[in-house]
């Protein structure tokens, strides 16, 4: 997904040296060497380096200013190579932005430290969405499914691998909330990413399963790191997470040999043993008064949480948890549709039927959730025919049309009960072309509002028994999408990202569809070329809603400008976030709501953006924040 250094292997400057002090804990007791997690070395002394980093900081100034910011990879490359540390090995972008803040002290640079971390940052793929993304993961705990596609590494949340480049963070961390949001913070400052708008993704099993006052802990504890980053506060050792080593869980199992999966029984045997009993810790819980504390003190944080995705099962979206959901500050439900064919979903033990699917997304949608969407290829007792047809039915059917979509072929892993089909013949992945046969069918198929966010799961093929192991599936489709003559339209094709643009020569196009419980507007302003600077989701209820506050109110249910992300009180520049774009849209569907009938409109705002939005006009509520638009 993101692009990386052109490096060669083993050759590449260690990006994230790591600190992984600490020793094996399994109580909540302070301790010495206690676990900080591993996150960038923040303490690296530039000074006994200046005779060599001074010349390469020098250097990386002096190229053109017309050049490219980030540099590209190349350049960095070779200056890299041509200022070798002392000793071997290369200065990573940490020691940089370190080295230039120490130097600047007596130094004369010609650029700012924003410049300078523009210039040498790495990957900024990531950020170019407009906000920073930082996925942490729950802890491993019981699920409530029993899918017979479904991983069973039992060191990992349900679903998860170790070797995921997130879980291993994760697991590096002891799973912790806090340590995994600070370290993170501190992984993106130090390579020189904007760290003030935060997506917190928190992922891991099925989040609704787990108990309230963890859900309420685990949420407070990443906004505690937020807050403390954002104001250079290092609470690491502040306290010793206690969390034990869930390496330490005999891992070794084989999906062919059971027909009851052995995951819940083992990590409730493991935690209950290494916990006194308990199958949480005494600090694992928090209460509702405690959260709104820290929310409140993130809305003007340095590192504020502009979006909190959570993730589910549809059979788990009731009236009440929707409610819950909101009362944490969440924005985005990721939500595990996997089919929506009945007879797919039973043969796999996914354990609810499509008529949960249509009752969870109406219940989302109508208190104003993004809907992010998994839908997978190549179930148990699917064809690419058959697949075909049920993707279409995600954007045919009205009581779907998600906002944002994550399409998974099936890879079998030998921890999954779908060992045991595959060995007796009863399934068996798609070929290479079947595949592509499902993906370039599909994506055509997706329509202008919704984004595609990823087409193969992050899998280590060394994982992987049986299935496709190609990480770049997606470009192989989009090629022979492009050889039939046909154009993909979905968001995250047409993204500005980092390209220039004329203001003046925007467009503002609205698309309206239908949906279950009244109407969707989709507003985006858009190049000549229909690359997409910005969008708004409008919805327009036909009936009252179960959330009080909201009554028939019209319901803004996203805001997003593209670009690259512009720290919060930056100059414009030619930045697309700060060219009042999120007001012309908020403008236009304040009149077409009037036009519609509705005389307030309202927002399911981040915490860290509650402050935006009342300067746009909105007023507080309890969970939502509204505007009277007569």
């Amino acid at each position: 997904m993101a692009e990386t250094d052109a490096i060669a292997p083993n050759e590449a400057p260690n990006e994230a040296k790591e600190e992984s002090g600490g020793s094996s804990l399994s109580s909540g007791k302070r301790v010495p060497g206690r676990l900080r997690g591993r996150g960038p070395d923040r303490d690296f002394d530039p000074e006994p380096m200046r005779e060599v980093l001074l010349p390469l900081l020098r250097a990386i100034e002096a190229i053109a200013d017309d050049a490219p910011d980030p540099l590209a990879p190349e350049t960095m490359d070779r200056l890299l190579r041509r200022h070798p540390k002392p000793g071997g090995g290369f200065f990573s972008r940490s020691d940089l932005i370190a080295g230039f803040g120490a130097f600047a002290v007596d130094e004369a640079f010609r650029f700012d430290q924003d410049r300078f971390r523009r210039r040498v940052q790495r990957r900024p793929v990531r950020t170019q969405s407009g906000v920073t993304p930082l996925t942490v993961l729950t802890k491993p705990f019981p699920c409530p499914g029993k899918c017979i596609f479904c991983p069973n590494d039992v060191r990992m949340p349900k679903s998860y691998l170790s070797d995921e480049p997130g879980a291993q963070r994760a697991a590096n961390n002891r799973f912790d909330p806090y340590l995994q949001t600070w370290n993170r913070l501190a992984a993106f400052d130090a390579t020189g990413h904007p760290v003030d708008k935060i997506e917190m993704i928190v992922l891991g099993g099925t989040w609704s399963f787990y108990p309230e006052a963890y859900q309420v802990w685990f949420v407070k504890r990443c906004f505690d790191a937020m807050n403390d980053f954002g104001a250079g506060r290092d609470g690491r050792d502040d306290f010793d997470p206690g969390t034990p080593d869930f390496g330490r869980i005999d891992a070794e199992v084989r999906g062919e040999e059971f027909d009851r999966n052995p995951y819940n029984e083992r990590v409730t045997r493991f935690l209950k043993q290494a916990q006194g009993g308990e199958m949480l810790l005494e600090h694992e819980g928090s209460d509702w008064e405690a959260l709104a504390e820290v929310q409140q003190a993130n809305e003007t944080a340095g590192a504020r949480c502009v979006g909190l995705v959570l993730e589910t099962r549809p059979d788990h979206v009731t009236e009440e948890e929707v409610l819950r959901l909101r009362r944490l500050g969440a924005t985005k439900i990721q939500l595990g549709v996997q089919s929506l064919d009945d007879s797919i979903l039973l043969a796999n033990r996914r354990g609810h039927a499509v008529a949960e699917t249509r009752a969870a997304f109406a219940r989302l949608r109508r208190a104003g959730f993004k809907l992010h969407v998994h839908w997978m290829a190549n179930l148990l007792g699917a064809t690419p025919e058959s697949d075909c047809e049920d993707f279409a039915r995600l954007f045919e059917d009205t009581d779907f049309r998600p906002d944002e979509l994550k399409l998974y072929p099936c890879s079998l892993i030998e921890t999954a009960e779908l060992m045991g089909p595959w060995k007796r013949g009863q399934w068996q992945p798609y070929s290479a072309d079947e595949l592509l046969v499902v993906v370039a069918e599909s994506l055509p198929k997706v329509p202008r509002y919704c984004r595609v966010t990823r087409v193969i799961r992050d899998i280590s093929s060394d994982d992987i028994v049986v299935g496709n192991k190609r990480t770049n599936f997606r470009q192989i489709a989009e090629r022979e999408i492009e050889r039939r003559g046909e154009t993909l339209v979905e968001i995250r094709r047409r993204e500005i990202r980092g390209e220039s643009f004329d203001p003046e020569r925007l467009d503002l196009r609205e698309t309206e569809y239908a949906v279950g419980s009244g109407r969707e507007v989709f507003l985006e302003f858009v190049t000549p070329e229909d690359r997409i600077v910005g969008f708004l989701r409008l919805f327009l209820p036909s009936h009252a809603s179960f959330v009080e506050e909201l009554r028939d109110h019209a319901l803004v249910r996203e805001l997003h400008v593209y670009g690259g992300a512009v720290r919060i009180g930056a100059a414009p520049g030619e930045a697309a976030q700060h060219r009042g774009l999120g007001t012309a849209l908020l403008d236009r569907a304040a009149s077409v709501a009037v036009d519609a009938g509705h005389t307030v409109l309202s927002v399911i705002s981040a915490i860290g953006t509650r402050g935006y939005y009342r300067k746009q006009g909105f007023t507080d509520g309890t969970l939502y924040q509204h505007r009277s638009i007569r």
